[in-house]
């Protein structure tokens, strides 16, 4: 097994991604047959009926992570709730999952997207910035679902 620390977790609702802000966080590769991952994170109680309701559908949700270090591209994992628990003033989440694939090169695609769409200068710079920030779905790979 290999731990990791997680940094931020954004859960994808509806191609949009709704970011829970984190006390701590850590994620666990089982390394396993399974490929499973294991994510739990501490957070502020107000999130809790947010993760209780998501428990109680039993959907498998993607959230995307920010592992080990600010500046590294989110990983999007494939989730499942397993426990909601309240710790004092704070909410603990755990969550199990596999690893989607990795997506290396997504500010290559945007960029191409973005030129697609025939923007430039000053434009093209602002709106990559902003979505290289909040990482939309792209139109690859929507296109491949």
């Amino acid at each position: 097994m290999k731990t990791f620390k997680m940094l931020s977790l954004g859960v994808v609702k509806d191609d949009e991604v709704i970011d829970y802000p984190l006390i701590d966080g850590i994620i666990i590769n089982q390394e396993n047959s399974h490929r499973s991952w294991v994510l739990e994170m501490l957070m502020e109680l107000d999130y809790k009926e947010s993760f209780d309701r998501m428990m109680e559908t039993g959907h498998i949700y993607d959230v995307k992570v920010v592992i080990s270090y600010p500046g590294n591209e989110p990983a999007t994992f494939e989730v499942a709730i397993y426990d909601v628990k309240v710790m004092g003033h704070q909410v603990s989440v755990l969550m199990k999952g596999t690893l989607k694939r990795a997506r290396r090169k997504y500010a290559e695609t945007l960029l191409s997207e973005l030129l697609e769409d025939g923007l430039e200068g000053e434009e093209l710079l602002e709106r990559f910035e902003s979505d290289m920030r909040t990482r939309p779905g792209l139109r690859k790979d929507e296109s491949k679902a």
